[in-house]
């Protein structure tokens, strides 16, 4: 069997519902070399799950999910192997927290405008400490009635099409790859078939984004040649993952079956510890 990694998860400490030590034991079980914890604005469980990993000897590849803005939509950088030591990133991440409670109290009311009776509290409670996020606000929807499970949710009141444009804080794309370059790291384009059109994903690349996610549950055969062609085209890094976000129960039919080779992720690493040594990394 070869060498695999899955490069896209989700845990506590954003939206996910397996703890980043659960997460590393799955992981293990499904017989991966390599993992990605890349939770929302948050790389808290890269620390609870290093020593776990480093025990069962998977490695486990510093990961985070940025959210950012495009164009006045909300977009997802994925970003690899940067120096978890520096205050820098700490405390551009803490930012990105602010900016997402701000932007959770703007979808509330307007979902509220629109005669449901939802509070930040309530959202605030079941994120239970974790970085706040939309699915947070569906589990209590669906809790109070107002959907009948999370994808209805989503449908009904949280897609970006239903919300329209709210306002946020969230920092530019380009100034994200910028940030996420001068801490050693490497920075790819999260799902891109889910949001943008072949002219936007080149305005990433123009950008100087690093890779493209051309494996994902939404991207069929197809999407991934098609991705895969730009990345070649353009010399890209590739990567790919399970974005699960469940818990253990349905771990061994998602975390893992999505993923990439090894061999992407050795690539990924000879790139940013070049790019460490080439570059003044913020501290």
């Amino acid at each position: 069997m070869l060498p695999k990694a899955d490069l896209h998860i989700h845990t506590t400490c954003s939206d996910g519902r397996l703890k980043p030590e659960e997460a590393v034991e799955i992981a293990h079980e499904r017989k991966l070399t390599a993992l990605s914890i890349t939770d929302h604005d948050s790389f808290e469980g890269y620390f609870k799950a290093i020593d776990k990993a480093n025990e069962l000897g998977i490695e486990l590849v510093p990961g985070v999910e940025i959210t950012c803005s495009f164009k006045k939509r909300e977009a997802h950088i994925l970003a690899y192997y940067f120096d978890v030591s520096t205050q820098y990133f700490a405390d551009f991440l803490k930012s990105q927290r602010v900016a997402r409670r701000d932007r959770i109290k703007g979808i509330i009311h307007t979902i509220n405008e629109n005669g449901l009776e939802v509070t930040y509290d309530e959202v605030r409670a079941e994120a239970n400490g974790a970085n706040i996020g939309r699915p947070h606000l569906a589990k209590v929807l669906v809790e109070k009635g107002y959907a009948r499970n999370h994808n209805d949710a989503f449908i009904r009141y949280l897609s970006t099409e239903r919300l329209g444009e709210i306002e946020n804080t969230y920092p530019d794309y380009k100034e994200v790859i910028e940030i996420v370059r001068n801490i050693g790291g490497a920075t790819v384009l999260a799902h891109p078939a889910k949001h943008y059109t072949t002219k936007e994903i080149d305005e990433f690349i123009e950008a100087g984004i690093d890779g493209l996610e051309c494996i994902h549950p939404s991207h069929n055969f197809e999407l991934q040649k098609k991705y895969t062609k730009v990345v070649e085209e353009n010399a890209l890094l590739l990567t790919g993952g399970s974005d699960y976000h469940g818990g253990r129960e349905m771990a061994a039919r998602h975390l893992g079956v999505v993923c990439v080779a090894a061999k992407h992720v050795e690539k990924m690493k000879r790139m940013t510890d070049q790019r460490k040594n080439m570059v003044e990394l913020k501290k």
